[in-house]
């Protein structure tokens, strides 16, 4: 029996998909900075309770995306189940009452207060339930050539966690 050392890499990734997936990761997290300096910072919006509220269910979303692919490239050096299977798994049920929750609390601020301290609340509250099914059930992002060959060829697809769920539920 002999004994060989694990791969870096799952043997016929290219590094396309390698890097893709690095700026994937950081991108979503860097979002998270990005976008409350621009709509707090620049924008000047008031950091009201429902604008916090809605931007924190986006950012809670972009975070758990983050973790995804990196999870997808640490599955990439070490081929098998996706590592964290079980935290997504439990995320996709535990954010169902946490966005209905937000939604619902900017939704009613905004018909309280209608304006600049609330109507962002609620746009950032529904970008959180797009990014929601955009990772755990259809893809909506179809940000690349490829992705859009897809789109226009089969429409609407599982994305790639909910993919990755279906397996771990079958395995």
């Amino acid at each position: 029996m002999t004994f060989s050392p694990p791969r870096a890499t799952a043997p016929g990734v290219p590094g396309k998909v390698r890097s893709r997936l690095r700026n994937l990761a950081l991108l979503e997290a860097a979002n998270i900075p990005f976008q409350a300096w621009v709509w707090f910072g620049v924008v000047g919006l008031p950091v009201t309770a429902a604008n916090a509220v809605g931007f924190v269910l986006a950012a809670l979303l972009l975070v758990q995306g983050s973790l995804y692919w990196i999870a997808k490239l640490r599955q990439l050096r070490r081929p098998g189940p996706l590592p964290g299977v079980r935290a997504f798994l439990i995320a996709r049920v535990a954010d169902v009452p946490l966005l209905v929750t937000g939604v619902a609390f900017t939704a009613y601020a905004a018909a309280a207060g209608p304006g600049r301290a609330s109507w962002p609340g609620v746009a950032f509250a529904l970008v959180a339930v797009l990014e929601y099914v955009n990772y755990f059930h259809v893809q909506l992002m179809h940000d690349t050539a490829a992705d859009l060959r897809r789109l226009v060829a089969a429409g609407l697809r599982p994305s790639h966690l909910a993919r990755d769920l279906a397996r771990a539920r079958r395995g």
